[in-house]
């Protein structure tokens, strides 16, 4: 499961030129660094936009039926209408530095996975269109079965989508993509423990993600 993330760059033309998208500049003011986005926040998305990828801010609180889907197993995207139709044509790269999982037991402080060197982790997801009154598009997550690293603490991991692959994600037939959902590789992340602060959304700030042993309790 993915409940919380990090975006740390620190403004929104890096994070444009990590990936090589195009963006609007109306969109620049909206753009903030997060080191604990949580569902329902606005976050960002890229997409591809004809031959290009497009970077756009959307809500992490995808809509299905009423029902708010934050995370949906991977296993499932090729059942159910709601789910086939959104996999095969509005596929997407949920941007972030990392994300956080917590041990089953409630309370726990949570562990980081992020990349050694502090770049993009690019998750998996696929988006809806704004409609009614929303402004911003909607996303989900895709999870899968942990790699060894995160197993030690969860038994599901958001889908980490190799940078170098990422049009493969974005373009390719669905039957194509579907071979892209499975476990990190070994080597993709790397975990640092950090402290319960982050266990409220209200804290948002640099110290979510300092080492627990030099951090805040």
């Amino acid at each position: 499961m993915c409940a919380r993330y990090t975006i740390r760059k620190k403004t929104l033309r890096e994070v444009a030129d990590a990936l090589e998208a195009e963006y609007a500049e109306d969109d620049e003011p909206l753009y903030r660094t997060r080191f604990n986005v949580a569902p329902t926040d606005l976050a960002w998305i890229v997409e591809l936009g004809g031959d290009r990828r497009v970077l756009r801010p959307a809500t992490w609180n995808y809509l299905l039926g009423g029902r708010p889907l934050i995370n949906l197993r991977g296993e499932n995207v090729g059942s159910g209408s709601g789910y086939r139709e959104a996999f095969a044509s509005r596929r997407c790269a949920v941007v972030t530095t990392g994300f956080y999982e917590w041990p089953p037991v409630k309370g726990n402080a949570p562990t980081y996975y992020h990349r050694a060197d502090d770049g993009l982790v690019l998750l998996g997801g696929f988006y809806q269109r704004p409609k009614g009154g929303d402004v911003h598009a909607r996303f989900t997550v895709l999870t899968t079965k942990p790699n060894a690293l995160v197993a030690r603490v969860h038994d599901r991991m958001p889908v980490v989508l190799p940078a170098e692959r990422l049009d493969e994600w974005l373009g390719a037939e669905p039957a194509n993509a579907v071979g892209l959902i499975g476990p990190a590789a070994e080597d993709a992340l790397v975990a640092t423990a950090v402290s319960k602060r982050v266990n409220s959304v209200k804290n948002d700030d640099s110290e979510c993600v300092v080492p627990a042993a030099n951090g805040p309790v």
